[in-house]
């Protein structure tokens, strides 16, 4: 028999079911904090004694604990449980083209520590790939409650090859291979994820004020990337490299892309983009020395101080930005648009002149049914998205993590 269509033995098909009933347990406990059995119960079709045997091997296994009493049904006292947040800990990478940071947060989403490496240039990729493992293997070393590494990085990102087919600006990231160089590396496992799909994870799973499940996450840092969300799962793609927004043409006349197309959104908007037209405009003293990310902060600030010539460059980004929402909503239909990284820092200026885009030529049913707002996360998205990332992983599959008995 053809071993695809092999009919699973029971014990398999066991060990699957245990395994999923173990995730709704968690993701439940994520999603909605302390609870009771009785309540978990209720909510997932299973029987009191089922969620009693479950949950016991979970605590047995220190991924969840007893809170002591709480109001349950009709008033009784029970015994609430809650997620181990503050004794499961993972690590978050982010890898834009000249920026990489790597942080420790707990599993509620909380940033127990933050590293930013020095600026990375074309000459120093390699350095700065020992640099990570360095770092990562020493926040491992002092810190045995880590239990997986999530890395955030630029896209279109290959996931089965490893590797990112287009980096503009800094081409010597695309012969990077993340998951030769990490993946077998550290005592614990290594998952890599396109930085905005891993930003748009980032604000599913740790705002939360967000009850939506149509969500799109729009970076826009030193490249541009889209995540987008439906219901609770992310838009992948054949080859993972679905959603990139960046690579969408705005102009068949346009300027020309190292992706081989031209009129990329990218080529307009990005923090590259505008470090360039800061330069050909002479709009802010000294940035010439400045990296991408400095020289847009500058020329924020400028438009923030009343510099005429600045605002009008905030708002034709903004104008470019929302060509880009314009295409979001008539390719994905979110229900909510979440702006974020280095340009988001533009502020109420940039999401007006959005705005202003978004009422003269999206579809009024779409816009009326759509937010668009700028990320308030207290922690970089791609960063707490490479957190995001392994988080997710150890709720879908516990056991990968933890010795948890059937």
């Amino acid at each position: 028999m053809d071993a695809r269509h092999a009919i699973p033995s029971p014990s398999a098909s066991q060990a699957a079911m245990s395994e999923s009933n173990r995730s709704h347990i968690l993701d439940y406990l994520f999603r909605h904090g302390v609870s009771s059995r009785a309540e978990i119960a209720q909510v997932l079709a299973l029987t009191p004694a089922a969620i009693t045997k479950i949950t016991a091997r979970l605590i047995d296994a220190g991924i969840i604990r007893e809170t002591g009493d709480i109001e349950g049904r009709k008033k009784r006292r029970s015994i609430g449980l809650s997620l181990a947040n503050d004794t499961i800990h993972v690590i978050g990478v982010k890898f834009a083209r000249s920026i990489v940071q790597i942080a420790v947060f707990d599993l509620a989403g909380t940033q127990l520590s933050l590293q930013t490496l020095p600026p990375v240039t074309e000459r120093t990729i390699r350095t700065t790939l020992d640099q990570i493992r360095t770092g990562i293997q020493h926040l491992l070393d002092e810190d045995r409650h880590i239990i997986a590494v999530g890395m955030a990085v630029p896209g279109p990102y290959l996931r089965d090859v490893g590797r990112t087919a287009v980096v503009s600006s800094m081409e010597g990231w695309r012969k990077v291979n993340f998951l030769h160089e990490f993946a077998q590396r550290f005592r614990v496992p290594v998952f890599v994820e396109q930085d905005a799909r891993a930003g748009a994870l980032a604000h599913y799973l740790f705002d939360r004020t967000n009850t939506c499940e149509y969500l799109a996450y729009y970076l826009i840092g030193e490249g541009l990337g889209l995540g987008v969300i439906e219901h609770g799962r992310l838009i992948d793609g054949a080859l993972g490299a679905a959603t990139e927004i960046g690579h969408v043409s705005i102009d068949v006349h346009g300027r020309p892309c190292e992706c081989g197309n031209v009129g990329c959104l990218e080529r307009y908007c990005s923090a590259v983009a505008i470090h360039q037209e800061i330069l050909t405009r002479g709009l802010v003293a000294g940035a010439d020395t400045m990296n991408h990310e400095e020289a847009c902060l500058a020329l924020f600030a400028a438009a923030d101080d009343g510099d005429r010539k600045a605002q009008e460059l905030v708002q034709e980004v903004g104008r470019y930005v929302g060509y880009g929402c314009v295409t979001i909503f008539n390719m994905f239909n979110p229900r909510r648009i979440v702006i974020g990284d280095i340009v988001s820092q533009a502020g109420p200026r940039l999401l007006r002149a959005v705005r202003d885009v978004v009422n003269e030529r999206a579809i009024p049913e779409l816009n009326d049914a759509t937010a668009i707002s700028l990320s308030e996360l207290s922690t970089d998205s791609a960063v707490s998205g490479g957190a995001a990332i392994a988080i997710t992983h150890f709720l879908e599959h516990p056991s990968t993590f933890f010795d948890v008995p059937s």
